[in-house]
């Protein structure tokens, strides 16, 4: 088995592509190792001294390392961590975790708009940050503003405002006129 390693825009975050599906549908976000244990994949990856975070998409893994740690340090662990996962048969998920959904559902008045929100952010933003090893969870529309949190590499990445400033609230309030400023939210 062969795992590529890619750099994130964020520093403190590596995207680890093993090859073969990591998630069949959704997304997951573990911010400590006890959130982990619902997965046998992102429990091994904790066991590795200094990683802080682990998010899977479809095709990827992303693990986040804590600030005082070098990824020379510790990458080969974790290298080894999911060579090791994928040999054993486990899946990455046990069973009866739920992953994330990609998106919040939403009635009312403002359905047509947030219809339109969630399309673009499927076919135009989430591909996108997907390739940064994160992804882009809506989370609500009220007045023009709509709520949105980042997750994986994206999370904490020291670009993530001008990510949702510049391009994303750029983007949706070009095609989108009733938008007039996206928020970041934590979860």
């Amino acid at each position: 088995m062969f795992i590529q390693t890619e750099s994130t825009p964020n520093p403190a975050t590596l995207k680890f592509l093993p090859g073969q599906e990591v998630l069949g549908a959704g997304t997951a976000d573990f911010q400590s190792a006890a959130a982990a244990e619902k997965s046998p994949l992102a429990s091994r990856i904790f066991a590795v001294e200094g990683v802080v975070g682990v998010f899977f998409g479809h095709d990827f893994v992303t693990v986040t390392k804590a600030e005082n740690v070098e990824w020379d340090h510790i990458k080969p662990a974790i290298l080894g961590a999911v060579m090791e996962h994928y040999q054993s048969g486990q899946p990455v998920m046990a069973d009866g975790a739920e992953q994330a959904p990609a998106h919040a559902e939403h009635s009312g008045e403002d359905a047509d708009v947030v219809n339109q929100i969630k399309e673009l952010l499927d076919s135009r933003v989430r591909p996108a940050v997907a390739q940064d090893g994160g992804d882009i969870t809506f989370h609500g529309f009220d007045r023009g503003v709509v709520y949105l949190h980042m997750q994986g590499a994206c999370a904490n990445c020291p670009s993530s405002t001008l990510t949702l400033k510049m391009g994303i609230e750029n983007l949706l309030r070009h095609y989108i006129p009733e938008v007039v400023e996206v928020r970041p939210v934590a979860v």
